[in-house]
Parts: C-alpha cells; structure tokens; sequence
C-alpha cells in the first residue's frame, strides 16, 4: 500500500462553483513532494486544506479538520476510466493522495493510517459529490452516475502532522470494532437513509455534523431505522 501521487489544486475561476469567490482548486495536479500535511482547522476559518499549497475554494461545503486530505484509489480510477472510456490522471477527482493497494471503500471510519515517516491519518467520512465536480469533469449526469457506484474515496483528519512525498507507504496502524465503512457511511447519508443509525457505531470518528443529521434522523424514525 502506498501513495502513488500527491496532488494539489490551485484557485482557478469557474462557473460551476457556488462559492462566493468563483474559484475552485478541485482540479488537483501531482507535485514532486515532499509536501507539508497539517490539520487546518477549522472549516471557516482555518486554512482549508491539511496539505501546504492546496486550495479550498468553497469552505462552505469543503475542508477542515474532518475533510483535511481526499484520498482517491487508483484502482477506482481505473474502473472509471474503462467505464468512462477516458484516461483519468491521479488529482482530477480533487484527491489529495491518490493511492494503490488499499481498499478505501472497505475502510472503516477510526482507521488509523501512517503515511511515510510521521504523518497519521484518520479515516472520517466519505466524499459527497457535487455540482463542482460534474461541472469540472464535464461528463452530464456525473453526481448521479458517480453516487450510484458508491466508490466516494475518503476523507481524513490529521492526528499527527507529517511530510509525505509520492512513493511513500501506507501502514494501517489501527482499525476499530466496528462495521462503518466508508461505502456504508456514504449510502447512509445519500441514497439508503435508513443505514442511518448504524453509523453511530463510529462514534468519536464521525464528525459532529454528521452525528447532527442522524440524531435528527433517529429523532423523527427512531433508532431501529435500518437495523440488521
């Protein structure tokens, strides 16, 4: 398991963002590395992005200490590729890092990576995606293709900041008691809103927002939504 390109985005005008300054850095390119990977803080006022020289262009819905590095499997964009009949290089999904040898579909919220020497990662949600992403990767229908397939890559925190450079290893150092996974996190929260409440099993590693909408969800349907 290891990186085989670590990607950054700068701000690029674009008519398919919401966000207030018209700018998105969705469209990521692999850099020679090493590159400096820090936790940004928070979503709004923080820097964005966890990696030094990344851009954020919509911190409403992007970034933060929860979604600090997009990590993107290669053999996912290999699916796509085949599927889509079109080469997609490592970054064009947004991803941070995009990765070999790892499932990140089958990995659970709370695992544990360390990446390189010193940088640790943890496993916190999946990606969602957006009209940005079908707008910059020109393909009609995209966001609901894309959902279907339910291949989203993770999103993960920092727990311990590091450098990282392509080639570097990925060791997972940690897996939880639990069966949230990211392809379980992301239909719960996009197309099977009934699975819900089974990812309360996360706990801590599900982001307080998300912890929000499914107490509002088991409020209204109750706990047992989804049970199995």
């Amino acid at each position: 398991m290891h990186l085989i390109s670590v990607n950054v985005g700068t701000a690029t005008p674009s008519e398919h963002t919401d966000a207030e300054s018209g700018v998105t850095g969705i469209a990521k390119r692999p850099v020679v590395g090493p590159v400096r990977v820090a936790a940004p803080g928070d979503r709004a006022t923080g820097l964005g992005s966890g990696l030094e020289g990344d851009t954020v262009g919509d911190r409403r819905h992007h970034g933060g200490d929860h979604q600090a590095v997009y990590a993107y499997a290669r053999e996912d964009l290999d699916l796509w590729e085949r599927e889509l009949g079109r080469e997609l290089p490592g970054g064009l999904f947004g991803e941070n890092f995009t990765t070999s040898g790892i499932d990140l579909n089958t990995a659970r919220l709370g695992d544990r990576w360390r990446v390189g020497a010193d940088l640790v990662l943890e496993v916190a949600s999946a990606r969602i995606p957006c009209r940005t992403f079908q707008g910059v990767l020109g393909e009609a229908g995209w966001v609901r293709r894309f959902t279907r397939q339910a291949r989203p890559g993770a999103y993960l925190r920092v727990l311990q900041e590091g450098s990282v450079s392509p080639g570097d290893p990925i060791e997972i150092i940690h897996r939880p008691d639990h069966d949230v996974t990211v392809e379980l996190w992301f239909r719960a929260f996009t197309t099977e809103r009934a699975l819900l409440p089974r990812t309360l099993a996360a706990g801590s590693a599900m982001e307080p927002r998300a912890h929000e909408t499914v107490r509002q969800y088991v409020e209204k349907y109750g706990a047992g939504a989804g049970a199995r």
